[in-house]
């Protein structure tokens, strides 16, 4: 099943009862309950955690088995090697060798056939689903152990000298084939609760959710329910200290939010009646009544969860070269066992076959395909939930790792680098004109325009009472400016050249707008039936982290541009205050796209960070599209980084993360790769010549178990990722 591409593809679960499951290693793999993956046969883990309590039902599955092979094993082990601890022949005096074998047979069986059951199924089913993984090892090389040690115990005169230990007797190898299934157990055991750990970012998420919401009845009357039974439209009680249950607005009462699990700002927020609220966040001191509006999986806190899961679930493209070896990787096992089985039958000390045996059955089960295929998706589960306790959202892991790569960073100026919230600073009417008449021609035309700078206009003209007339023929020039007839007038609200094309002479207004723009005020100009009223200017405050961020993301060595539609000397004021290294200004739209290209081909790697729907286009183009969280939902749905709370320090915590987990990803698949470059042949018996040293098939598999647990330990390091920019507070 295929899984869905964006977060709104994939199907929701909605209860416990109905959790689907997925396979870290390959995410394709979807089903309906918990089990096995056909491909690895690894443990399948749940897609979304509607309870932050729920287990893995595998987890408690493989503990149990664990402890009872564990105690079956070791007085198996304690008989079959009685010879090697004080006073361990003792036991022959009151039991016979023979019966003794008989006894480590009874004890093997059960572990292997019940403790181990999980493995040979999982073994059969990769060869029949023609997918070779660490089970077919694992099931290859318990069955060739056990099955050899049975045939030794109930017709041992058909074996030859090879065979026979000094004594003349055959060895059996029941203690071995018992303890490679209770190991290997106890390895999946670790790796199941270390797997848990992963993910424990996205269950402190689900903590964040309230269980109840105190629904106000139309008599009234308040009543507990229970968060799922919330529908839109309900009116929910909110009492001091209590979470929002879910998104909605103030209908009555006023009080403090705090909304830092969503902005990252430790300071409450003031709500009065008409403020929306997000769920999950917190009510500090009065007492609220809200309106539901958006519930489920449609919740702000539901988003987010969803991103994450996602993201978790998708393939950085490093993995594919892991996915290559771990394709080759059994066949090749394989056929080691098999030359090292002909090797030591041919040149080895006797009882050769005994030797023999050991080296191949070594070999298969201290091979480990699984920590290849883990090296790269635990590292992702790990990132991309940590970055969203952060306030970093990645769309997928393909993000997490482009990021690192990145050396130039493009900001769109306007609600990025700025706050977004533009204000009419001054209107200055040219002689002959007032400043309500001015307004009122200005705000008739801007009304009907999307450009940012209109709504502040049309603000004003309204804050001032001023009754704005009907545009006719309304026309708009992109990055220009608008048009039309007022009152049967023309008028034109835009740039100067958009009034030289029309043959408005704006005389000593450019002087004083240029003055402006050095302050770093954008400018509008207004004339009416070819004569020049006047000028509007507004201003854009900076964000309040921009100059703290632009200074950190130097010193991770990335070259920072600013990309503008506004006028040179604007853009300019702004670049310099920040210590922008170059600023492109006066850029449409449309040639956003373009910008980025040409970067692009001119060698660099560049993420692009803007918040409007204009954007969109150059976040796509982008090698790495970041949203601001305030923005448009348009700007968001195209970016592959989203920060939560508009805060561009959280670029340097992105970029941060990314590095660190490539770093680890790095770290996993070279560990990996030695591992197994080291292991197999001590295994096979390389030391044997020089050091007398052949590996037991035990040891064999307690280094097997623990290869998966150290791979996914070592990703779980980037849980404890302090971005730069804290790091050095």
């Amino acid at each position: 099943m295929n899984d869905g591409g964006h977060p709104e593809a994939r199907p929701k679960t909605v209860d416990a009862g109905n959790i689907q499951y997925t396979c870290p290693m390959h995410t394709e793999i979807i089903k309906d309950g918990p089990g096995a993956c056909p491909k690895c046969g690894m443990a399948l883990e749940p897609v979304s955690y509607t309870d932050a309590d729920q287990e893995n039902p595998e987890y408690d599955y493989m503990k149990k088995r664990f402890w009872i092979s564990l105690c079956i094993s070791v007085p198996l082990v304690m008989i079959a090697m009685r010879g090697v601890w004080p006073g361990g022949t003792v036991i022959e005096s009151f039991v016979k060798p023979d019966i003794l074998l008989w006894i480590e047979f009874g004890l093997a069986t059960p572990v292997v056939l019940w403790g181990g059951r999980p493995f040979m199924v999982r073994a059969w089913s990769s060869i029949i689903n023609k997918s070779l993984n660490m089970f077919s090892l694992i099931g290859l090389g318990v069955i060739v152990s056990y099955t050899y040690s049975l045939v030794a115990v109930l017709f041992p005169s058909i074996f030859p000298e090879s065979f026979r230990g000094p004594g003349g007797h055959v060895e059996v190898y029941f203690e071995s084939s018992a303890m490679i299934i209770t190991l290997v157990l106890l390895g999946q055991v670790l790796e199941l609760k270390a797997r848990a750990m992963t993910g424990q970012a996205i269950k402190s998420l689900v903590n964040l959710a309230p269980k109840k919401a105190i629904r106000i009845s139309h008599e009234g009357v308040e009543e507990d329910i229970d968060l799922g039974s919330v529908i839109p439209g309900d009116l929910l009680r909110i009492r001091p200290g209590e979470k929002i249950p879910v998104d909605g607005e103030v209908v009555e009462g006023l009080s403090s939010v705090d909304e830092s699990m969503i902005t990252g700002e430790a300071e409450p927020v003031a709500k009065i009646p008409s403020d929306k609220l997000i769920g999950a966040t917190i009510n500090t001191t009065g007492s609220l009544v809200m309106k539901a509006e958006k519930v489920g999986s449609e919740t702000v806190l539901a988003q987010i969860i969803q991103m994450v899961e996602y993201a978790q679930r998708t393939r950085a493209p490093i993995q594919r070269q892991a996915d290559i070896a771990a394709g080759y990787f059994v066949p090749v096992v394989v056929l080691i066992a098999v030359i090292a089985f002909i090797v030591w039958t041919q040149i080895g000390p006797e009882p050769r076959m005994v030797y023999a045996l050991i080296a191949s059955v070594s070999v298969l089960i201290i091979a480990c395909p699984c920590a290849l295929g883990l090296a790269t998706p635990v590292s992702i589960m790990v990132a991309s939930g940590k970055g969203a306790t952060m306030g970093v959202l990645f769309k997928d892991a393909g993000a997490i790792e482009t990021l690192h790569k990145v050396d130039t960073l493009v900001f769109d100026k306007t609600g990025t680098l700025t706050m977004g919230s533009i204000a009419v600073e001054d209107v200055m009417p040219s002689k002959g004109w007032d400043e309500d008449e001015l307004l009122r021609f200005a705000g008739s035309i801007e009304r009907l325009s999307e450009h940012p700078l209109a709504a502040p206009i049309v603000s004003r003209s309204i804050e001032k009472g001023i009754d704005l007339g009907q545009a006719e023929g309304f026309g708009s020039y992109t990055g220009k400016g608008s048009a039309g007839i007022v009152d049967g007038k023309k008028v034109i609200v835009g740039s100067s050249a958009l009034l030289d094309e029309n043959g408005v002479v704006c005389g000593g207004l450019v002087d004083i707008a240029d003055r402006l723009r050095s302050d770093g005020y954008s400018v509008i100009f207004v004339a009416v039936d070819a004569e020049a009223a006047g000028i509007i200017s507004l201003s854009d405050p900076l964000r309040e982290t921009a100059l703290d961020a632009v200074q950190h993301l130097h010193k991770q060595g990335l070259r920072i541009i600013m990309l503008s539609g506004d006028n040179i000397k604007t853009a300019k004021h702004i670049a310099e205050r920040l210590n922008i290294d170059h600023v492109i200004a006066e850029v449409l739209p449309a040639d956003k796209v373009s910008v980025i290209k040409g970067l692009q081909d001119e060698g660099s790697m560049v993420a692009m960070a803007g918040d409007g729907i204009n954007d969109a286009p150059a976040l796509v183009r982008a090698d790495v599209g970041m949203a601001m969280g305030t923005g448009t939902d348009v700007a968001i749905r195209s970016a592959d980084v989203t920060l939560i709370g508009g805060d561009l320090r959280g670029i340097i915590s992105a970029i941060g993360l990314s590095r660190a987990a490539m770093r680890n990803i790095r770290q996993n698949l070279f560990w990996a790769f030695i591992y197994n470059a080291l292991a197999i042949p001590v295994a096979a018996g390389i030391l044997y010549p020089v050091f007398g040293v052949l590996l037991s098939p035990m040891i064999a598999a307690a280094a097997m178990s623990l290869s998966s647990v150290s791979v996914i330990g070592n990703a779980l390091r980037l849980r404890r990722f302090r971005p730069p920019l804290l790091m050095e507070r």
